[in-house]
């Protein structure tokens, strides 16, 4: 097992990419924290886990809320003793052009998708260095490298977890911290199986294989950079998009 015996927490781990990559997680050894808004979602996954004989543990937060971040990482420490991975999976949208965005808009996805990722990044952060290990690992996008059509604030967000994770491998990476981003691209999950056939098979002529990605092929790209086989690697952007972008 690659990530025997390590603690993770994922956040937005209730429901597609997240659920996932705490699914495979624990597949592979580890010990998981299911973090995300809704506390139902939360103990579905890690009763999932626990079912499967797997060990986990559903913990409901607010990634904006620093007091509820603090709490979270506390309580995993609590219950572990010790925390190896931090996924920052946490994300939302709020699509719309530059001229009809509104300030609620753009002040909605900056303060989940970046300062959510701040504030777990930070507190796991002092853990880790007192142990003089961990990894961290940010959900970035293919939207983040080269931008989208209506999507400006998230856009920005996905570049801005980027430089957050080349800046914090620089800082962190003396301390035995690793630091990662993961850029998917058109991945089926449940929002984009209700889109229209020709839409879908629009997404698909992008990429080179013909093919969507699958919450899988990121969850694997998470345990491959958690895991001690990605040792060397820090302060990158592995971009998992079945070559849209070529």
């Amino acid at each position: 097992m690659r990530l025997k015996d390590k603690v993770a927490i994922v956040t937005g781990g209730g429901r597609g990419i997240g659920e996932t990559t705490c699914l495979r997680f624990a597949e592979e050894g580890a010990k998981v924290v299911v973090a995300d808004l809704n506390e139902t979602d939360v103990q579905n996954v890690a009763a999932k886990i626990k079912a499967a004989g797997g060990e986990a543990v559903g913990i409901a937060v607010n990634v904006t809320d620093r007091d509820q971040v603090d709490k979270m990482i506390g309580d995993a420490v609590d219950q572990y003793g010790r925390l190896d991975i931090l996924v920052n999976n946490a994300g939302i949208t709020a699509d719309a052009k530059l001229e009809k965005m509104t300030e609620e808009q753009w002040d909605r996805v900056i303060d989940v998708n970046l300062k959510g990722v701040f504030n777990c990044s930070q507190a796991a952060a002092k853990v880790m260095t007192g142990q003089g290990a961990g990894v961290i690992l940010n959900a970035s996008s293919v939207v983040g490298v080269y931008g989208n059509f209506g999507q400006t604030n998230y856009a920005a967000t996905k570049w801005g977890v980027i430089g957050m994770a080349k800046s914090w491998a620089k800082e962190l990476g003396p301390k035995g911290i690793r630091v990662n981003a993961v850029a998917p691209g058109f991945i089926m999950t449940p929002m984009t199986e209700k889109m229209p056939e020709k839409v879908l098979d629009m997404m698909k002529d992008k990429s080179p294989l013909k093919s969507l990605g699958y919450p899988e092929d990121i969850a694997n790209a998470y345990v491959f950079l958690a895991s001690d086989e990605a040792r060397f690697i820090t302060g990158t952007v592995l971009s998992v998009d079945g070559g849209v972008v070529l």
